[in-house]
């Protein structure tokens, strides 16, 4: 018998870019696994997760093309499940604040599905911040793949800090918090200010000041500092590609974009301590996942 082939990295390349054609992100979902202990959820991972998890596996590190693939693939399964949380927890908010009448039964049964959300969106998270620990970060390279390896982790420990309980949400903070001081301080002493991957942690990070740390002034620091320096070196950087040079200026447009409106609840003094975001702020394209909850890593 003979053994089995190993696919090639170009194979396992081509399914991905397949699997993203086809949107079929939703890889990870919940199965019920029933123990004599006790019912465990297990996430069942496929399509293009599944293609760059193999391809780590059988290859190491990944390149700019892969690893761009694999936050596009993580945030769009993660993006759906925020929107759905949202939802739910507005009903329950409502229901709390103008009762419509539903039964003990119906209030439970709304009760049940945002925890089940919450559930997948956990293991989603979790997830990546263990591919990202356990087979990424150990293995980084360069300066640059540092930064957006520790934004990302900054990235999946905001949106679990986004809807945690009291107690974990005060830890999933400091942890996300940890990841993108960190990420920070190597953008600054390694990358230009005009670099996406530069660009799209500031945007993120200061995302995280304005909804985890509920802290406008903070987050209109840090953005304004980034977009100011960018500006500055805009004309004197002629070495950026054009594609570059694009996502550069997509990003400094959805931080300008942040920065008129957190200035503007400032200004106003309308931002509440307490609000759930309702998904004003930007964060980076997933296809950029340079920082930004962009389209890949918002």
């Amino acid at each position: 018998m003979s053994p089995a082939r190993t696919i090639s990295r170009e194979e396992y390349l081509l399914l991905a870019k397949v699997a993203e054609e086809a949107e079929r992100y939703e890889g990870i979902h919940l199965e019920h696994v029933p123990t004599r202990e006790t019912a465990m959820y297990q996430p069942v991972i496929s399509d293009l997760v599944l293609q760059i998890k193999g391809l780590i596996q059988t290859y190491g590190a990944l390149t700019i093309e892969e690893r761009n693939l694999l936050s596009v693939a993580y945030k769009n399964i993660t993006n759906a499940l925020r929107s759905s949380w949202r939802i739910v927890d507005s009903l329950e908010r409502l229901e709390s604040s103008h009762p419509t009448g539903r039964t003990p039964r119906q209030l439970a049964l709304t009760r049940q599905e945002r925890s089940k959300i919450e559930r997948e969106l956990t293991e989603v998270c979790k997830d990546v911040i263990r591919l990202l620990d356990d087979r990424l970060l150990p293995i980084v390279a360069a300066e640059e793949e540092t930064v957006f390896y520790y934004k990302m982790k900054g990235d999946y420990f905001r949106y679990l800090a986004e809807f945690a309980h009291q107690q974990e949400r005060g830890r999933f903070s400091d942890l996300s918090l940890a990841a993108y001081k960190f990420a920070y301080k190597h953008a600054l002493a390694s990358l230009e200010p005009t670099h996406p991957t530069r660009l799209g942690l500031a945007l993120n990070f200061a995302v995280y000041y304005h909804d985890v740390r509920k802290s406008p002034e903070r987050a209109c620091h840090l953005g304004k500092h980034a977009f100011d320096e960018a500006v500055a070196c805009l004309d004197h950087d002629d070495e950026s590609s054009l594609q570059a040079m694009r996502d550069s200026m997509m990003i400094l447009q959805l931080l300008r974009d942040d920065l008129v409106i957190w200035s503007g609840e400032m200004q106003r003094g309308m931002f509440h301590r307490h609000r759930i975001r309702s998904g004003v702020g930007s964060t980076v394209p997933a296809h950029l996942n340079v920082g930004i909850d962009c389209p890949p890593n918002k």
